[in-house]
């Protein structure tokens, strides 16, 4: 029987707890410009594109029995082959000592490290040209792992306004309990808001991150990843370097590239547009192999890793994410622009509304390739009209989270966003009268029909 996949399938990660199995000098190659152990990137001197590489990339057919798709590595642990080996794994991926130039690490345990999980993160550090990946059991999984990396007591975090509830939670409530101050700014402000937030935690002690989620959730207000780079940038100093991460969510790696805009790190839920069926709950963080290693390090320890059977569905749901973004983009345009011109609808809040003029503009222009999946809106009213359009939906599903393949309504201000006070929500943009819809791949003249009739409820 074949070996599970190794290191001739994935990357080296001896940095981290995450490593790989012993290296099959079999499968080195000399063409470094087109392959190297985890598989082929360039064909005839064309690299090859992030959709097609999700077929293949990180994973060897010949090491798992000729498997056209990769094993669900369902083991909790690995057998070593003699305890020499075990030792040294140990020794490297707990830090007691430096790695070899010439040495590969096995796989120890599911904790650690699993063939399903490496695999998994060779293919998504593919889209947004990161080093490294983490895989989390949760989207909060990685943010709160990813926070308690970076920040100690006596620092500070600065964050745009709004952001996912969960992670508005944790930023206010949770983190302060540990000495760690917080700093928000809203997103509509803009980078005068954010200056003036940065200045203000910069004045109280070192600042330990920024995060920033754009576009913000749920009102799609933009944020400015080059200019918190910046800001970044001129508080660091050679002992302590500001660290910039960005929830991508809503974009994904398809229509935004934060590591590209000179942030430190990506986040994302991989539940909503990654994940893509509404079927699994997962999360990740990517950057730097530095970076990266430091996460892992405590993912170790925090035990909030993926699971062998998350990380297959979630390769899987890579090789179609492309299509389906492009899909939920494309309809979601067509349907932001209908919901304008409706006399029930007040507002409605959408990247690819913005033009030459608007505050977000240029910002669009600068960092995103598409508007997205996302569309909020305003009816004419308030909450009992907006519970009135979600009461009344027949194909749209009233339920929360967003980047499935059907698509799906919620009110944020009762529902994902009800933790933060209802005066706070106003100022923020979240009024008792929008609605915030996630746009499926079904029929766009099916989704207008059935939210023309919801809207008849007004």
């Amino acid at each position: 029987m074949s070996e599970f996949p190794d290191a001739a399938s994935r990357p080296d990660s001896a940095s981290t707890p995450g490593g790989t199995g012993p290296e099959n000098a079999a499968d080195r190659s000399t063409d470094t410009g087109s392959k190297d152990r985890r598989g082929t990137r360039s064909i005839g001197g064309r690299r090859l594109a992030p959709e097609s590489l999700m077929m293949t990339w990180g994973y060897r057919p010949e090491l798992s029995e000729g498997a056209l798709k990769s094993p669900i590595f369902q083991t909790s642990t690995f057998v070593f082959n003699s305890a020499e080996e075990g030792k040294a794994f140990f020794e490297v991926a707990y830090g007691l000592r430096e790695k070899a130039a010439d040495e590969t690490l096995g796989l120890i345990y599911s904790r650690l490290n699993n063939p399903d999980l490496e695999i998994l993160e060779d293919r998504l550090a593919v889209w947004d040209d990161a080093e490294d990946a983490a895989v989390f059991e949760s989207g909060m999984g990685a943010i709160a792992t990813t926070a308690f990396t970076f920040l100690r007591p006596g620092m500070s975090l600065v964050f745009s306004e709004p952001v996912y509830g969960g992670t508005q939670y944790l930023f206010t409530n949770i983190l302060p309990e540990f000495g760690i101050r917080t700093h928000s700014f809203r997103a509509s402000d803009g980078k005068a808001g954010m200056e003036v937030a940065v200045e203000a935690a910069a004045a109280e002690g070192p600042i330990g991150l920024i995060h920033l989620e754009t576009p913000a959730n749920p009102t799609n207000h933009l944020v400015d990843i080059r200019h918190a780079a910046e800001l970044a940038r001129r508080h660091s100093t050679e002992e302590h370097r500001v660290r910039v991460a960005v929830d991508n969510t809503f974009l994904g790696p398809v229509f935004q590239n934060p590591l590209g805009l000179g942030a430190d790190l990506v986040i994302y839920s991989l539940t909503k547009y990654v994940g893509g069926h509404s079927d699994v709950i997962a999360g990740a963080c990517l950057g730097s192999a530095e970076l990266i290693g430091q996460v892992k390090g405590s993912r170790t320890f925090f035990g909030s890793m993926a699971g062998p059977w998350t990380g297959w569905l979630l390769m899987r749901s890579l090789e179609t994410l492309k299509l389906r973004m492009t899909r939920q983009s494309e309809s979601a345009t067509e349907i932001a622009d209908w919901l304008l011109e409706h006399p029930k609808v007040t507002r409605v809040y959408y990247p690819g509304h913005l033009e030459e003029g608007d505050p977000d503009w240029e910002v669009y222009r600068a960092q995103c390739t598409a508007p997205g999946g996302m569309v909020s809106f305003d009816v004419d009213g308030g909450e009992a009209e907006a519970f009135r359009v979600l009461n009344a939906l027949k194909l749209v599903k009233l339920a929360v989270s967003l980047g499935g393949t059907e698509s799906l309504a919620q009110h944020p201000a009762t529902m994902t966003h009800s933790d933060i006070p209802p005066e706070e929500q106003v100022e923020m943009g979240i009024l008792p009268s929008m609605v915030r819809l996630s746009v499926g791949v079904e029929d766009p003249e099916d989704l207008k029909a059935d939210l023309a009739q919801a809207l008849e409820r007004v």
